[in-house]
């Protein structure tokens, strides 16, 4: 499917590749200023259809929630690495976007891309939240492990057990193994290889905005213990953990999630709920 058509498509929750990636606002700002934008970028066992909570839970915003080269609906095409999705990313928001930035909030693969996209394309960025960022890398045991899942990609009952090893609500669960099946095995390889190495993009410190970096306490401790490296780059950044969450926590607990993004975004503040790394 190409982009155009993939923009077009009805929300089909029963089919992973459907998703729109534009949403107009529904319903005007209460203090009547013009509708702000948002930018969701998916994690690499999902697609943009895990933002489903998170285009209802902002009406009064455009949301953009693009597919990745890889995922979805580009399911057929080739992940040609980190900086070409950031720079993929910058033309579908350039194209759509006429004037200012965006608000980006990017998970996993998502928050990966996102740190790219802030060092290629500042000017595109107005603020920045990512979440569940293995900036460290992953240690040779977790990469000899990904190896061994991506020998077991097209078995439905392998992505039912990560379902529920993330924490994915049962509501979603059906979804999350249909579309992980789509996910081309070459494809996973290069995209985790990049992802589990570790390291951050270079000319990320030229970004000067207001940056949020959040790790569910459940999820792998290699989230937190990145926090250092983003903050040596990102002075400014502010660091956080979510209580008892894990890391697909967006669909977990989408309340706490869409309410820390609307904090952020609007107050420039972390969620109360939210506690200090």
């Amino acid at each position: 499917m190409t982009r155009s058509a993939a923009r077009a498509a009805a929300a089909d929750r029963s089919d992973p590749g459907s998703y729109p990636e534009i949403h107009p606002p529904v319903r005007g700002r209460a203090d009547g200023a013009p509708a702000r934008t948002l930018l969701f970028l998916h994690g690499g066992n999902v697609a943009n259809w895990m933002w489903d909570q998170q285009v209802k839970g902002f009406p009064d915003y455009r949301v953009f929630t693009p597919h990745l080269p890889g995922f979805g609906a580009r399911a057929a095409e080739d992940w040609a690495g980190l900086e070409s999705a950031a720079d993929d990313v910058a033309a579908f928001v350039a194209d759509q976007v006429e004037e200012g930035g965006v608000h980006v909030v990017g998970l996993s693969l998502g928050g990966v891309v996102a740190l790219r996209l802030m060092a290629r394309h500042p000017e595109l960025v107005d603020s920045a939240l990512v979440s569940g960022v293995p900036a460290r890398g992953i240690d040779a045991a977790a990469r000899q492990l990904a190896r061994l899942q991506v020998r077991l990609w097209g078995r439905e009952w392998f992505w039912r057990f990560q379902a529920g090893a993330f924490g994915i609500p049962p509501d979603d669960r059906r979804l999350f193994a249909d579309h992980g099946i789509t996910i081309r095995p070459e494809n996973a390889r290069r995209m985790m290889a990049e992802v589990y190495a570790g390291g951050l993009p270079a000319g990320l410190g030229s970004y000067a905005g207001p940056v949020l970096a959040v790790a569910g306490s459940r999820e792998p401790p290699v989230v937190r213990r990145s926090f250092p490296d983003i903050g040596a780059a990102l002075p400014q950044a502010d660091f956080r953990l979510a209580p008892s969450m894990h890391h697909q926590w967006s669909i977990e607990d989408p309340l706490l999630f869409n309410s820390m993004v609307r904090m952020w975004v609007e107050r420039g503040r972390a969620h109360p709920r939210l506690l200090p790394a």
